[in-house]
């Protein structure tokens, strides 16, 4: 990126250099007789002056100072009359933009007091009455001018501040923005991950259950091959709702996935009985007691009660070591209860409650629809997951506004 070569310090720089020309060739042009030879105390005040400009945005106070100064000794002094008051008018003004506004009324008060200061020493032997007149409208006419010029420069301070503020406000907008989308992110980062273990633990353990079902018995073949019509109904149903899982994250239109054969339908609570009839055909008996509420859930929540059901009968298909598994579902008022116990072993060791994905995965899903979830050995032996989904929960309630 190139940098620009007209900055604010060159612009004031050129601005004293102009302020210096002009003042010295209008003064030496209206030079009169009688009049204070300009070289060399004019030449100096006005080059003390114009130059102060060059820094008047680094330190407005300084120059409005000395401008002022300069401005008061100048005219009294009898120098040929110039613009040099200009110069006074433009640190006034910076003054009025970079500083609190009691900085340039404080310098046109002072301004003032020595005008009619000057003007009472210049006129002390002419009509009084008369003097006094002159006096009060020249103070009041160089009030009103010094007024416009802070008028000005509080103006345009003020749209200046108004603009950083807008800007730092867009700034921070952005950031919130940034911030929020990578929050999403990651929170569709880890939905997707436990869509995908969801999906694919629970079926391809019992694909493992069913092939080693199979391997053992190879000299009954009708046994053998019941084991591997269960493998293909398995692998099928993951190749389901894998697609069903893909289709989405490709935004794919219609029904049929993407290559043209038909997606699952969504999981709910209302196809447990498929669930858990494909984890009975591996070999692991299930009983569901109770039934799913009536009337539509929100969706969350349905989803969230399916995925627990099957993350838990897929812990107890491949690491309870259980030989029955009682699914429970029921309903209060308010929230949806799902609760699975088997009369396996469970982990041996309590630390793998809380690093196991799937277990984590059934806390996260309950927590993301506003509920809890437990997980741990039953009150009869065995192991049991309890999972309460509350149905005005923050998802609950997205869908409905939805």
């Amino acid at each position: 990126m190139t940098r620009k070569w007209w900055t604010p310090a060159r612009a004031d720089i050129a601005l004293a250099a102009a302020a210096l020309i002009i003042n010295v060739v209008m003064a030496a042009g209206t030079a009169k007789r009688g009049d204070t030879a300009l070289f060399p105390g004019g030449l100096a005040l006005i080059a003390l002056g114009s130059a102060a400009l060059a820094v008047r945005r680094r330190h407005p106070v300084i120059v409005l100072v000395v401008t002022m100064v300069v401005s008061v000794v100048y005219y009294p002094l009898g120098y040929p009359d110039g613009p040099l008051a200009l110069v006074f008018v433009v640190a006034l003004y910076t003054a009025a933009v970079e500083c609190r506004l009691y900085v340039p009324l404080s310098a046109a008060a002072l301004l003032n007091a020595g005008f009619v200061v000057v003007n009472a020493l210049r006129d002390a032997d002419g009509d009084e009455d008369a003097n006094m007149v002159m006096g009060a409208r020249s103070v009041a006419g160089l009030t009103f001018w010094l007024l416009l010029v802070i008028a000005l420069g509080q103006y345009v301070r003020n749209r200046r501040d108004f603009a950083a503020a807008a800007e730092r406000r867009a700034l921070e907008a952005e950031r919130s923005r940034e911030q929020e989308a990578r929050r999403r992110a990651t929170e569709e980062r880890l939905r997707l991950a436990r869509e995908l273990h969801d999906v694919l633990a629970h079926q391809i353990s019992l694909i493992n259950v069913q092939a080693g079902a199979a391997l053992h018995r190879r000299d009954d073949p009708a046994q053998a091959y019941a084991a591997l019509e269960a493998i293909k109904g398995a692998s099928k149903q993951t190749l389901r709702e894998l697609r069903g899982v893909l289709g989405v994250l490709r935004q794919v239109d219609g029904e049929d996935g993407d290559d043209g054969s038909p997606v699952a339908p969504t999981p709910s609570l209302e196809r447990v009985g498929e669930l858990l009839a494909r984890t009975s055909a591996a070999g692991l008996p299930v009983t569901l007691v109770g039934q799913v509420p009536g009337g539509p859930l929100p969706a969350p929540v349905d989803l969230a009660g399916y995925r627990i059901v099957q993350e838990a009968l897929t812990n107890a298909v491949r690491h309870a070591g259980a030989s029955a598994v009682t699914v429970h579902i029921g309903a209060t008022a308010d929230a949806v209860v799902v609760q699975i116990d088997d009369d396996g072993t469970g982990p041996a060791d309590p630390a793998a409650l809380e690093s196991g994905n799937g277990l984590r995965g059934i806390r996260e899903r309950a927590a993301a629809v506003g509920g809890e979830a437990t997980a741990g050995p039953g009150p009869a032996g065995g192991f049991r997951v309890r999972a309460r989904l509350p149905l005005r929960g923050p998802a609950g309630q997205m869908e409905e506004s939805a």
